[in-house]
Formats: structure tokens, sequence, C-alpha cells
């Protein structure tokens, strides 16, 4: 098996692909005013949540984009209760070969201000950098709007630098952004 085809591991938490039975906890998710607000796919009804894990699931098998539910333990590390979808993490490739590649992510509103994001990103990092090594892979960008002050803090928790505000362009980035970046 190689490290490309196996999941992240990060502090705490269970990294693994999205699964069809995932469908109703997107929904749910995807409920919060914040998550929308920062996202582009809505995703407000089960058919809607079953054309988003298609699209996770087709980037995966076309080797563009990796993405991971994260799950963690229900009242915390400890909580010794069943998993519950917590957030998700994802690793975008442009084109093979490539030295640079885009992470993003987004956390449920119930696991806000647990460290959930900055552990689920450093395992992606971790993860994407031994994966795609040999291929080139020698730095993750991540793309925020600049109005979301608690993606400027999770990149800066996950060790990318800021790097520069990339201008809006309307009408798929209507506001300017942050762009943050991390080496192999």
């Amino acid at each position: 098996m190689t490290v490309a085809t196996q999941s992240p591991v990060a502090e705490g938490l269970l990294l693994r692909p999205f699964r069809d039975e995932d469908a109703a906890a997107l929904v749910e998710i995807y409920r919060d005013e914040t998550l929308r607000h920062f996202t582009r796919t809505p995703v407000a009804d089960l058919d809607e949540a079953a054309r988003w894990l298609e699209a996770q699931e087709r980037g995966r098998a076309a080797g563009e984009r990796y993405s991971f539910a994260v799950l963690a333990p229900l009242g915390g590390p400890a909580g010794g209760r069943p998993a519950e979808l917590v957030a998700n993490v994802v690793l975008k490739r442009g084109a093979p070969g490539a030295p640079a590649a885009e992470v993003g992510y987004w956390t449920a509103a119930a696991a806000r201000g647990r460290g959930v994001a900055p552990r689920a990103l450093e395992g992606l990092t971790r993860w994407a950098f031994a994966a795609f090594a040999a291929d080139g892979l020698v730095r993750l960008d991540l793309l925020h709007q600049v109005d979301n002050a608690a993606s400027c803090r999770v990149a800066e928790k996950a060790g990318y630098r800021f790097g520069s505000v990339l201008r809006a362009s309307s009408p798929e980035f209507p506001l300017d952004g942050h762009l943050h970046s991390r080496s192999a």
C-alpha cells in the first residue's frame, strides 16, 4: 500500500475518506451559517450531500482531490462514545508533478475551539508531503477570505506562514483573501 492510499494521522482524531453514510451528518453540519459563508458548495439536503460526496470520490479517483472526513469521539478526546464527523480536510492537486498544491478545511460548529482544525491540517500536511514527495511536491498553500480570522489562526498553528493578500476576483472570490504557505 502506498502512502497516497493511506489516510493521514492526527492526534485524537480519525481521518478517513468520506463515505455515503456521512450524507446526513454533512446536511446537519452545513446548516451552520458561518460554514455556509466560507464555503462555495451548498449541502442543504441529502441529494446535495450525495452530489458533494460523489465529487470527492471523483476527485480522489482522478488524483486531483484527496478529501478526508475528520471524526472525533463525542464529548471530546476522552468521551469514549462513538465518533462524530467534526471536520473536513482536503488536498487539491492541480497537476501531477507540480511543486505546489492547495489545502483546505472546514470545521463543524460544535467542534470549533477544540483544536480540531490545526490537528487535522497538521496530519494532512505531513501525509501530503510524504505521499507526494517523489512526485515533486514541496509547498502547500492555504487560502482563505480576509474576514476569516479563525482560518488565519489555524494556518499559523499548523505552521503555514502568511505570504500575501490576494485581491478579490468576483464572482467566485468576492472578497480579498490571504495566502499562507508551508514548505516540505
